[in-house]
């Protein structure tokens, strides 16, 4: 596969996209662009993106944060992420920022493009689809999924979603996967949710293992995931 990064800017801030592209990928293909869980732009997603390559399909890292710019701790992560958090008009900017510079690359199939997240980036995909940006899919992956107060949400009705989640996750209780499971019903979008149980937050990342904070890795919940959502980006990009 072919490894290189993109620079994209986003007010004076600058960004850098990882992109893996396909072993000998030849003009547009289906793409899946990977949003950052709070730490920043970092191995984890790039390799979910070598994977995505693997399985033929652009793979691309945003970031959201800024070139270079990754925590190394939960106070450093929690300070990186608040401000977006705070100021969730700024957040659907930045995200409308990075979409628009990926549909632009020439081997990028803008018809056949999926938005997945884990965490933080979880509800940056599902802010994606809140500010109405054309998509084929979008996935949340152990995602925040509480909606903006900041703005009316806008869907584009084409897009499929899918949410998994861990009924046990502190941090996204059940009065919020009811609260957004309504959101999505009154969107009229193709949405699913699947709950995983005894199932805590960062469910995919093997190096969750944090259970007083809330964030552990689980192995059967990974795998049901991989295989969710395999099949969930093979539907939305085969039309």
């Amino acid at each position: 596969m072919a490894i290189h990064h993109l620079e994209y800017h986003h007010g004076n801030a600058v960004l850098e996209a990882f992109i893996a592209e396909p072993e000998g990928a030849a003009g547009k293909g289906p793409t899946v662009l990977l949003m950052h869980a709070w730490h920043g732009r970092d191995v984890f997603v790039e390799r979910k993106a070598q994977e995505l390559a693997g399985m033929g399909y652009v793979g691309i890292a945003l970031d959201n944060y800024g070139k270079g710019i990754v925590g190394k701790s939960k106070e450093e992560n929690m300070a990186l992420m608040s401000p977006l958090m705070a100021d969730r008009n700024f957040l659907a900017a930045r995200l409308k920022a990075g979409v628009a510079a990926i549909k632009q690359l020439p081997f990028v199939d803008a018809t056949k493009l999926v938005v997945m997240g884990y965490c933080f980036g979880g509800l940056c995909a599902l802010d994606v689809l809140r500010n109405k940006v054309e998509l084929a899919g979008v996935i949340s992956v152990h995602g925040l999924l509480e909606a903006s107060n900041h703005y009316t949400p806008q869907y584009h009705s084409a897009t499929k979603v899918l949410a998994l989640t861990g009924y046990n996750d502190p941090m996204v209780p059940p009065t919020q996967v009811a609260s957004f499971s309504h959101e999505m019903d009154n969107a009229g979008v193709d949405w699913q949710l699947m709950v995983f149980g005894n199932t805590l937050h960062a469910f995919t990342n093997p190096e969750a293992n944090d259970k007083a904070f809330g964030t552990v890795y689980n192995p059967i919940a990974d795998k049901r995931t991989g295989i969710l959502v395999n099949n969930f980006i093979a539907e939305c990009v085969s039309k």
